[in-house]
């Protein structure tokens, strides 16, 4: 990403994680395009994100509250761990009196943000579904199956729901195959399809004769949402909601 108000972000995939490497001056101008960036990058990150803001200039600590914000988003979705790296005295000082708001780890390395950051455990299954009428029902097929295999048949029926209608979103509104994605964290079921069309997906009222609609699946999750990836396309996202059984037996 190379803006027209000076920043500049270059996305780096590790082992470890994902790095989202930023550069030039952080201004009130460029602090929404900032967000959005790190965002789309951490839409396409399997680990962690990792923001490194050393070669970033940030005249405006108050700006900073840019990274606190990035933090609740990815807290919703990719619920995977953020941190930031700086070796700015001001920055981590900064950082450190947010705790009572929205905790950022600060590490002054990126070796040092991957030592350090939350392993929380978790399984994931991924489906690449055909670019046709069928998917949504090999969807479900496979929705059903994984939940069996994790023992969480209290999700099922929510998982079945939600994938059907991502899945036909997908289907009806463009040319991709879909991408469906399920992961098990603690307290977290979520739900992902991914496609190749950057068009957002939108809740609509009343729902087509096509489908139940994203109202039905807004009501039957905790939380959903569309991102862009930084590869172009979208993730549409779900969380459903947390069950008491769910972990149940489901240890890795």
């Amino acid at each position: 990403m190379n803006s027209e108000n000076g920043l500049h972000l270059v996305p780096d995939h590790r082992a470890e994680s994902t790095v989202a490497t930023l550069s030039g001056t952080l201004t009130s101008d460029n602090c929404a395009e900032l967000r959005d960036g790190v965002l789309k990058v951490a839409t396409d990150a399997p680990v962690s994100v990792i923001a490194d803001i050393r070669d970033l200039r940030i005249d405006d600590t108050t700006l900073m509250t840019v990274f606190t914000a990035i933090a609740a988003r990815i807290d919703d979705w990719p619920r995977i761990p953020f941190a930031v790296v700086t070796d700015h005295p001001d920055h981590v000082a900064w950082l450190a009196t947010q705790a009572a708001d929205r905790f950022v780890p600060s590490h002054t390395d990126v070796p040092a943000a991957e030592r350090t950051r939350d392993r929380p455990p978790r399984r994931r299954a991924l489906q690449l579904l055909a670019a046709s009428p069928d998917a949504s029902s090999v969807a479900r097929a496979f929705a059903s199956r994984v939940c069996e295999q994790w023992n969480v048949p209290d999700q099922a029926e929510d998982a079945c729901l939600v994938v059907t209608e991502l899945v036909e979103n997908t289907i009806r509104h463009t040319t991709s195959r879909p991408r469906l994605r399920l992961e098990l964290r603690p307290g977290t079921f979520i739900i992902a399809v991914a496609d190749d069309d950057s068009h957002e997906a939108v809740l609509l009222e009343p729902p087509t004769e096509h489908g139940l609609g994203l109202r039905l699946v807004a009501q039957s999750t905790r939380a959903w949402g569309c991102r862009r990836s930084w590869a172009g396309g979208k993730v549409v996202w779900a969380v459903l909601v947390p069950r008491r059984s769910r972990y149940r037996n489901a240890g890795e």
